[in-house]
């Protein structure tokens, strides 16, 4: 980012204690510094630029300490809590600029490297809110993808290390990840969620081989890892050995919360970009029907979102009814895409212009969100199950 950034005032103390302090410290900043405009309806053609471009973007907020709110001081944050962290993202896509893509790992995985290892978190936590590096998750397998309890990945104590052989399927920003949290077997396959651990491996350890894996779009969103006799120091432990299902339930509140609400506030910056794109065009008579109907599957998952940050914050857990969130994100992104399909027409199928490439891949991704982090069918039937209590389906 070029320029300098000054430093927020009021100070860091009153904006830690006041979140709408801190947010109308932000607004003015964004609405303020014109080196920001580099990052306004900027598209990219390919995963590795934007994230890296994103970084950049990172790094300038850091500089000037924003998104260094929202996490403790002894992992490289100023205070706050998560209330923090929302304003940023929601303050970031009402200014017009892309919430930078590294965040969204960050949102799964700071947290319970914070609670769970906080030594780790004040070594390696700073880097990552500073752009320098950003992380991929490996839970799923080729059999094992809603069902964590059955992963094979298997690290084998051996002195001071793991050593870890298996595979990972689907690992999120995986292709161009520094380091990857994930979730192997230490215990026997029969102890199921009990012989769990979660581990931080940097992906440039020898004996861990990453593939892209490229979505219907031909992005590379995603990553297949392998793993074969990876040495990794069981410092990076995240949790005691055998305890990485209470990690992951912990991490998974994050993914489902969080991620929520910043996928919201980009659902309501490209609904704003979309009715742009299209205003000057002739619509139908239903145009403004749809508008409104994906508006307010915005607004809902808004409202549930914002509730259960406001619990995150309080230091509440957030339970199976973190599922609520997911359902209405999967509804609200796929309704969102499926309207700029139909109201940019050919376009959409056909046009070169980079934003109508950006429409794309976003739709093709918009599918597989319905997938991953628990598909929505998984989702429901938590909610079916623990949250309503309804009867289980039985047998004829």
């Amino acid at each position: 980012m070029t320029g300098t950034v000054a430093p927020p005032a009021p100070g860091p103390t009153t904006l830690a204690s006041d979140p709408e302090a801190y947010r109308a410290a932000l607004r003015a900043y964004l609405g303020s510094d014109a080196s920001l405009d580099r990052w306004r309806n900027r598209h990219h053609r390919t995963t590795e630029e934007r994230i890296t471009e994103h970084a950049v973007l990172m790094s300038g907020l850091h500089r000037g300490r924003w998104n260094r709110y929202g996490w403790p001081a002894d992992a490289g944050g100023l205070g706050g809590d998560e209330r923090h962290r929302a304003i940023l993202y929601d303050e970031l896509s009402a200014a017009g600029l892309p919430v930078p893509e590294p965040h969204l790992m960050l949102e799964t995985l700071g947290p319970p490297l914070v609670r769970f290892a906080p030594e780790l978190a004040a070594e390696l936590l700073p880097r990552y809110l500073r752009g320098d590096e950003w992380w991929g998750q490996g839970f799923s397998e080729p059999e094992a993808g809603s069902d964590l309890a059955a992963l094979r990945c298997r690290a084998r104590r051996d002195g001071e290390d793991y050593v870890v052989s298996g595979q990972k399927l689907w690992t999120s920003h995986g292709a161009t990840a520094t380091r990857l949290m994930c979730l192997v077997r230490t215990g026997t396959a029969e102890s199921r969620h009990r012989g769990l651990t979660m581990l931080l491996i940097d992906a440039d350890t020898p004996g861990v081989s990453v593939r892209p894996l490229a979505l219907a779009s031909g992005h590379n969103e995603l990553a297949e890892v392998f793993f074969d006799d990876a040495r990794v120091p069981a410092r990076r432990a995240v949790g005691e050995e055998g305890g990485g299902w209470t990690v992951a339930m912990y991490l998974l509140q994050f993914e489902r919360a969080m991620y929520a609400w910043l996928s919201s506030t980009t659902a309501l910056r490209r609904l704003r970009e979309l009715r742009e794109q299209v205003g000057a065009r002739s619509t139908h008579d239903g145009d403004a029907v749809r508008f409104a109907e994906v508006y307010a599957d915005i607004v809902a998952l808004r409202a549930r979102s914002a509730e259960t940050v406001r619990r995150l914050a309080s230091g509440a857990t957030v339970g199976p009814e973190a599922s609520i969130d997911k359902v209405l994100l999967a509804t609200a992104e796929t309704g969102l895409h499926d309207l700029a399909r139909e109201l940019l027409g050919g376009d959409f199928i056909l046009s070169a212009e980079t934003h109508a490439a950006q429409w794309r891949a976003d739709w093709w991704y918009s599918r597989a969100s319905t997938i991953m982090g628990g598909s929505a069918e998984v989702q429901r039937t938590i909610l079916a199950d623990h949250v309503l209590g309804l009867p289980k389906e039985t047998s004829a």
